[in-house]
């Protein structure tokens, strides 16, 4: 059990019989009445974010969640196929739990895996991560207008925008919590 007064960014609690995660919390003492705590929750499992007021000193239940560190294999139908880095033991997790994560992760990345009740939950990827171009127009010479974008088809099946400039074969960092396009990566 959590106390409401304990409440911090990044606490696991469980409502309705579903893990939620908060992202926010603010701790309100009104000149007149009792104090409470105003939080977003995020639904670990459909990611959909939602306001809740608590009392101050409510007990909350604790959700069983468990993060681990999984290097990604491959993908096999509808499931991507992740080993875990301590045990060694592969674990399948759909489409549906990975999502959009799905598009900028190479093979061989780590990633951190989040277990409810045993069963994979949620994938979180680093902030940035290098991919290789696979597909792009070439861009036109003489079309430099400033901030010009073209689409380009990343190695691990995500479509982002790029500056003209950037070609097949190149290696870009690209930013997965917005899947932009941060700079291009030089090869040693």
């Amino acid at each position: 059990m959590v106390s409401s007064n304990d409440l911090r960014n990044g606490t696991k609690v469980e409502l309705n019989k579903a893990p939620y995660s908060v992202v926010e919390f603010q701790h309100v003492k009104p000149g007149k009445g009792p104090a409470f705590v105003r939080t977003k929750l995020k639904h670990l499992l459909t990611g959909a974010v939602i306001d809740r007021t608590f009392r101050a000193g409510e007990k909350l239940q604790s959700a069983d969640v468990e993060e681990r560190t999984m290097q990604y294999l491959y993908r096999e139908r509808e499931n991507f196929v992740f080993m875990d880095l301590e045990t060694f033991e592969q674990v399948e997790a759909p489409v549906d739990v990975v999502g959009d994560a799905g598009g900028f992760m190479p093979e061989s990345i780590n990633v951190q895996m989040m277990f409810y009740n045993g069963r994979p939950a949620g994938v979180e990827l680093p902030i940035f991560v290098n991919l290789r171009v696979s597909k792009t127009e070439p861009g036109v010479k003489g079309d430099t207008v400033s901030g010009s974008t073209k689409a380009a088809l990343l190695e691990s099946g995500a479509s982002i925008q790029v500056p003209l400039f950037v070609e097949e074969g190149e290696l870009l960092k690209v930013d997965t919590r917005n899947g932009s396009y941060c700079e291009r990566v030089q090869e040693i």
